[in-house]
């Protein structure tokens, strides 16, 4: 089984840090919505927003399948440039999820009954 950290950004602008050793994910696109309860969050509906991979590259929606990519990036998710205009060649994820993806983010799209900090203790 694979095991990742989800980030899970609430509503009320907090994010809060799981671990789940799950297969639940894997195959998953960004935009796409999971169940919470694979994170011990019952009622909840989460959707992807992005992540990055056991290097460090981040996820991107425009890139498909699964596999690293050298391509020209003016904005982010991957590159932030200090003045407009600027490109640069940087490598990048795909936005699928697959064994090699480390930390998943996703965001609340349906909250439960119980509040998250509730839940972690918080």
């Amino acid at each position: 089984m694979a095991k990742f950290k989800f980030v899970v950004s609430d509503k009320d602008g907090k994010s809060y840090q799981f671990e789940a050793e799950t297969t639940a994910v894997i195959g998953k696109t960004i935009g796409d919505e999971i169940n919470g309860s694979i994170v011990g969050l019952d009622g909840y509906k989460l959707k992807i927003t992005g992540g990055s991979d056991k290097c460090g590259f981040a996820m991107r929606h425009d890139i498909h399948g699964n596999m690293k990519m050298r391509v020209l990036l003016s904005k982010a998710p991957g590159y932030k440039p200090q003045d407009a205009g600027i490109r640069k060649r940087k490598t990048a994820r795909g936005n699928l999820i697959s064994s090699d993806i480390v930390q998943i983010n996703t965001k609340v799209v349906e909250a439960g009954a119980t509040p998250i900090s509730e839940i972690v203790g918080q």
